[in-house]
């Protein structure tokens, strides 16, 4: 058989006409520095701020410090593997997170990557963990509540959807409860809830999620857990992969709970990382940028109005205090962000009285204009109540003869702290709060006897 010269022809004009050049350039630095979870590299000139790379290793990194010689990466995983001399890659893509309805019933760490041993998690979409809050005209006042279940906290510093509402006081005072008995309340509610762990022992989060799954939570909520054997960078990026994966409901028109537990860990871990970073110390060895750190992240709570299908974000930012000051650096910056606090005090607690929600330092700025209108008129004068019978208290302890106004008022006092007390784990639901709130100031139970009770609080 010969060769045929047209034929040779045609499939050399074949080829040549499906031939496709295809150039694949990709970046490549090395590493001229490593150590404490930090890498310094060279060669990445057109690395963006916060992208993902990649050693060879295989660990991912995420651009930090963008100088004119060299990035510092922070290393997302296991670092003694990286040596001096390793190549480092570039990705071209932000730092992000899956989101969507995989997650849910999940417990996750800041990567998205499940902890929980049941499988692979099949998220479809992702959000980049920083992104832009939504502007003013893109959100709505709050008007809608958001029931806790506590009646402390319903009745005297009510919280509305899109709110941002910090908890405040020193360790075990009750703080994750309250969060906890918020997120069993949300069920029925339409309401997805993410509860963000940052720097807690793996037995504590290990509690709240079988907590959680006891009560049916689970099936409408996410874990997101950074514990404190992780490292620094996991801690910092926790709370915003929370928010990332809330926006995404949010933009489909659900209302969302992010409780962040607590930003006082997440604030030490990103000043142990702009320490390691080479960059200058502030007040206390903050970072000048922390301030900035924390309302970039509370600013993407909202409301949003009919544009964006009326979703929202509530968030419960925790801040721990030691000793009860509330005017330390973090405590005050996370107040001045927030539409609210509520202070637990630990002396209230010790005393016996949970939640330990003290009704003098606890505000919040926006609740009331979501509050029900019930819960409003038998609530509207218990804040002063509960403050003048807490000053009659003072006085009543020197002894000396009271007049029978002074002294029911004391009983009244006395019965509103024994009604505003409540079990772990048990949110009421808003019309109890109302009837018993209305016995209450109604005068309904001045002439019942009751016993001081001493509530059990095992979670805090």
């Amino acid at each position: 058989m010969g060769i045929k010269a047209e034929e040779i022809s045609t499939l050399i004009k074949q080829q040549i006409a499906n031939y496709q050049s295809e150039l694949e350039v990709s970046e490549t630095g090395t590493v001229i520095r490593v150590g404490d979870g930090i890498a310094l590299a060279h060669g990445l000139d057109n690395a963006m701020a916060g992208e993902l790379l990649q050693f060879e290793n295989g660990v991912m990194g995420m651009a930090q410090n963008l100088e004119a010689g060299n990035v510092g990466i922070v290393i997302l995983g296991e670092y003694l593997g990286i040596k001096e001399g390793d190549k480092v890659s570039r990705t071209g893509r932000i730092m992000e997170v899956p989101t969507g309805d995989a997650l849910i019933g999940r417990v996750v760490n800041p990567l998205g990557m499940p902890v929980d041993g049941l499988g692979p998690i099949n998220a479809t979409t992702t959000r980049p963990i920083e992104s832009p809050a939504f502007g003013v005209m893109a959100r709505k006042s709050v008007h809608e509540p958001l029931q806790t279940g506590i009646k402390a906290i319903d009745a005297l510093v009510p919280i509305g959807r899109g709110q941002r509402e910090l908890i405040i006081g020193d360790r075990q005072v009750g703080k994750t409860s309250v969060a906890i008995d918020t997120i069993l309340n949300q069920k029925g509610e339409d309401m997805i809830c993410i509860y963000v762990a940052i720097g807690q022992k793996e037995s504590t989060v290990r509690g709240v999620v079988e907590t959680l799954r006891k009560h049916g939570a689970l099936d409408y909520s996410i874990v997101v857990t950074a514990s404190a054997s992780q490292p620094a960078p996991l801690l910092y990026l926790a709370p915003f992969a929370g928010v990332s994966m809330a926006e995404e409901f949010m933009l489909q028109g659900k209302h969302v709970l992010v409780v962040y537990d607590d930003l006082s860990k997440q604030a030490s871990a990103y000043r142990e990382l702009s320490l390691l970073l080479k960059r200058p110390p502030g007040r206390e060895a903050y970072p000048g940028d922390v301030f900035y750190l924390h309302s970039r992240l509370l600013e993407r709570a909202a409301k949003l109005n009919e544009t964006y299908q009326n979703g929202s974000i509530t968030a419960l930012p925790f801040v721990e205090t030691k000793a009860g000051d509330i005017s330390d650096y973090i405590s005050t910056n996370v107040i001045s962000i927030t539409d609210g606090q509520i202070f637990l005090q630990s002396d209230l607690f010790n005393s016996g009285v949970r939640p330990a929600i003290n009704a003098g330092l606890s505000v919040s700025r926006v609740g009331g204009a979501a509050q029900i209108k019930a819960m409003k008129k038998v609530a509207g004068t218990l804040r002063l109540d509960l403050a003048a019978f807490r000053e009659l208290e003072s006085f009543a302890q020197f002894g000396s003869d009271l007049d029978a106004i002074t002294l029911s008022k004391l009983e009244r006092g006395k019965r509103t702290v024994e009604i505003l007390k409540q079990d772990l784990n048990k949110p009421l639901k808003v019309e109890k709060q109302v009837m018993s709130l209305y016995a209450l100031t109604r005068g309904f139970l001045d002439d019942i006897q009751y016993k001081i009770s001493f509530v059990s609080n095992k979670n805090s």
